[in-house]
């Protein structure tokens, strides 16, 4: 199902039962060689990146940001991957889809590399994520354009402040749950912090409704993610 340049985004990260790190460590292995396998396989046909949340979130151990312009690809790699022998051991807690489309705040904020102008992304390969999604109240949508863009100039001009950190920015209005997907990447998780700090400061997060669960993410290969969880 191909679109209009747009691509389709998907953040969803998985729990794996307790039970499977009794299983034999020979059949454990097999499992993130054949898990990997189908990630190999895939990845062909969609950009997949793994990451690893042991000792950062509770509810999570792993997680997978898969890109593609095709939504029928996410339904097939999904059933790939329970499909393999870990697959009746795992759960999805959380799963965020979304679409990628033009900012309507960042025409008078162009510079190299703007990620609101961008129909694409393009993971800047940081050792962290930092993902959540996003909903704003209606009483921003309400609000007259040049309001909410002389909000966000202030909102824009503080993220200039912290090159160290990309924000991809995806949107979920009809698609599920939220209205965005928020994910930054860094290799200074200090950074993000600050950041997100003084965001709390401006008036555009007046209009915020949520903006949790967060998840912390560290960037390695499916296998190492695997491993991590105590495989």
């Amino acid at each position: 199902m191909p679109n209009d340049g747009r691509q389709f985004v998907r953040y969803a990260f998985y729990k794996v039962d307790p039970q499977w790190r009794g299983l034999d460590s020979q059949v454990r292995a097999a499992h993130r060689k054949e898990f990997a396998a189908v990630v190999d396989e895939f990845s062909g046909q969609m950009m997949i990146l793994s990451y690893g949340l042991m000792g950062t979130r509770g509810d999570a151990d792993f997680g997978l940001w898969t890109i593609s312009d095709n939504l029928d690809r996410f339904q097939s790699f999904a059933t790939g991957i329970f499909s393999t022998g870990i697959g009746p051991y795992l759960t999805t807690p959380h799963s965020y889809f979304a679409m990628t489309r033009k900012s309507v705040y960042t025409d008078k904020h162009q510079h190299a590399s703007q990620e609101g102008t961008r129909l694409t992304i393009q993971p800047k390969g940081s050792k962290y994520l930092f993902v959540y999604p996003f909903v704003k109240t209606r009483e921003w949508y309400l609000l007259p354009q040049v309001e909410r863009q002389e909000m966000m100039n202030s909102h824009i001009a503080i993220g200039h402040k912290y090159p160290s950190v990309k924000i991809n920015t995806t949107y979920s209005f009809g698609l599920d749950d939220q209205d965005f997907v928020v994910s930054f990447e860094s290799d200074e998780p200090g950074d993000f912090l600050d950041l997100v700090m003084e965001l709390r400061e401006t008036q555009t997060s007046m209009y915020t409704v949520r903006d949790t669960p967060i998840f912390t993410c560290t960037s390695m290969d499916i296998e190492e993610a695997l491993a991590s969880v105590g495989g």
